[in-house]
């Protein structure tokens, strides 16, 4: 059955797409630094790390954290919305000689990829936050559908900008994410840390837990 979606929402997933697309035509995804982030480390190599399973990262750009999670035991898919950042992730893959299963689409529409789990991780370094609010319940839904007993997230986000920010000229951005939002949406889940980032505007990194 096809989704009626209203003129507004169409337009607000072009306009997402569109700067998504920028971003990676210019060079300059400010989520996309090629480096691993210490908290995705931590835990996968840390104490209680979880016994490597499947793992799904969404919005996964060129394929850095993909790739390390497959270095490190785990079976991956991976999928993003922008084209040129799904073919890079592919070369990324394959020149590493790492089994991650890249996928071209929209992470609330998992429904149409191949990524059936059940997975026991997934990864989203600010995939969800640039979300269009009207997705967002699609993108839980996906997720929990997908989540073995006792899964785990680790999302990365952008808190909500101040008004009349400059740079959030797209409405979901400007919205950001907070933690009374996750509790909100992802039913069956429990928020078991929200630990501040470390850049000069408000971030945070969320661990979920799906329960069993």
């Amino acid at each position: 059955m096809s989704e009626t979606r209203s003129a507004a929402e169409l337009d607000e997933e072009a306009a997402v797409q569109r700067a998504l697309e920028n971003f990676y035509r210019d060079g300059k995804p400010p989520w996309d630094s090629g480096i691993t982030p210490p908290e995705l480390v931590a835990l996968v190599e840390g104490p209680g790390a979880p016994a490597p399973g499947q793992a799904l990262e969404l919005g996964c750009g060129t394929g850095t954290n993909a790739v390390y999670l497959a270095r490190h035991g785990w079976r991956v898919a991976a999928v993003d919305l922008v084209d040129r950042a799904v073919r890079q992730a592919k070369e990324k893959a394959a020149a590493a000689g790492a089994d991650v299963t890249v996928l071209h689409g929209d992470a609330t529409r998992l429904d149409e990829v191949d990524a059936p789990g059940p997975y026991d991780l997934f990864f989203d370094l600010s995939c969800y936050c640039g979300i269009p609010l009207h997705r967002r319940d699609a993108y839980a839904a996906g997720l929990t559908e997908r989540a073995a007993p006792g899964a785990r997230l680790l999302m990365f986000g952008y808190g909500p900008e101040p008004l009349g920010s400059p740079a959030t000229t797209i409405t979901s951005w400007a919205a950001g994410v907070t933690a009374d939002e996750l509790r909100t949406r992802f039913t069956g889940w429990d928020l078991t840390d929200v630990t501040p980032g470390t850049n000069p505007v408000p971030t945070f990194w969320f661990t979920l837990r799906r329960r069993a």
